[in-house]
């Protein structure tokens, strides 16, 4: 079994191996890197297709949701274009170029650097004090969205953490490319050197507006 539901865009796209020839059953989201709206898919060999469709239908899935299903139409259809290889490609771009950016700001990147879609930042190189929970709170206050996420042998509990997530299909869909990865590297330090200041997460929540109104959201 393979869960696909980070990567199913990438692989789509093709910048990341296809496991669907070589495991039983791959599951993925519709959402993430495949941006349609929340839902999964299950894909399996032909032999198992009757013990799945058992143990989903009538006991776990509900009323279809014809919005929803249309959405799904759409998303796929777009995975379908050959534009789509491009969005993907750029996402992995705008990922590199985000991991060596924060790490210009004096993030630790885990496992240094990444090849896919997130940024996975320990945050202990940065500021011993600071956590993954304060630190999604002050950049949801300036206007950036993240979480945070545990890193390996962490010694804060899952709901603190010492680590933040950060993953670039959103801005890529919007547009941006890896120039724009070093402003939000910079505004991410900006925000979480002043996270005690007012004025100083306000400033950046400002630049993050306007940075934003360069891109037409999601066209």
């Amino acid at each position: 079994m393979f869960d696909a539901a980070h990567i199913a865009g990438l692989i789509a796209g093709g910048v990341h191996p296809n496991p669907v020839p070589y495991a039983d059953v791959v599951t993925f989201t519709t959402h993430k890197t495949l941006r349609g709206p929340r839902g999964g898919c299950i894909l399996s060999r032909a032999e198992h297709a009757a013990a799945i469709d058992k143990a989903m239908f009538p006991g776990l899935q509900g009323g279809p949701l014809e919005h929803a299903i249309a959405a799904k139409a759409v998303a796929f259809r777009e995975a379908a274009d050959p534009s789509f290889k491009g969005y993907a490609q750029q996402i992995v771009k705008n990922s590199a170029a985000l991991a060596e950016a924060l790490a210009k700001e004096g993030f630790r990147l885990v496992s240094g650097g990444t090849d896919n879609h997130l940024c996975l930042v320990d945050l202990r190189g940065f500021d011993a004090e600071l956590t993954g929970k304060e630190a999604q709170a002050v950049l949801d206050l300036a206007g950036i969205t993240l979480n945070k996420n545990t890193i390996p042998d962490d010694p804060r509990s899952p709901f603190v953490t010492s680590g933040v997530r950060i993953g670039t299909p959103a801005v890529t869909t919007q547009g941006m490319t890896e120039p724009e990865m070093a402003q939000i590297a910079s505004l991410i330090a900006r925000a979480l050197r002043g996270r005690t200041d007012d004025a100083a997460i306000a400033a950046v929540r400002s630049d993050v507006a306007a940075l934003c109104a360069k891109f037409t959201p999601y066209d």
